[in-house]
């Protein structure tokens, strides 16, 4: 899986509109949102820096919700943007958690466990759990 990287709000109108996983690298204006919803209608899930979580606005959280975009916190730890303009989810980390579904692992149990492995949220796990590893 797949997630892109945005680094500044002049980035946004250049994406692909089939885009599901964004991380937004810089701290996003109402505006930004709603121009990031416009372009990329597909998108699922938007993820935050801890530190830009703590000023989002309500308001935009709401729309968000409304739009059944989930909103996590996370960092793409040791991305390179200059490199490659995707953050690449490790496959171990998918491969991780069918071993644990097939062991019969709960949800709780899973996505604690590889968030603390992969340095991922886990919001993340959990939505990797229900898109990506198929039941």
């Amino acid at each position: 899986m797949k997630i892109r990287v945005v680094s500044s709000r002049e980035e946004i109108f250049t994406l692909n509109p089939n885009e599901r996983v964004i991380h937004l690298a810089f701290r996003p204006s109402n505006k930004d949102i709603f121009g990031l919803v416009e372009t990329c209608p597909k998108v699922e899930v938007i993820q935050l820096p801890k530190s830009y979580m703590a000023t989002f606005s309500k308001s935009i959280q709401m729309f968000l919700e409304m739009q059944r975009i989930q909103l996590l916190e996370g960092d793409v730890w040791g991305h390179r943007k200059d490199l490659n303009e995707y953050y690449t989810i490790p496959s171990s980390v998918t491969e991780k958690i069918k071993e644990m579904k097939i062991e019969g692992k709960t949800t709780e149990e899973i996505e604690a466990k590889v968030s603390k492995e992969s340095k991922l949220n886990i919001g993340m796990v959990a939505y990797i759990l229900t898109r990506e590893v198929p039941a």
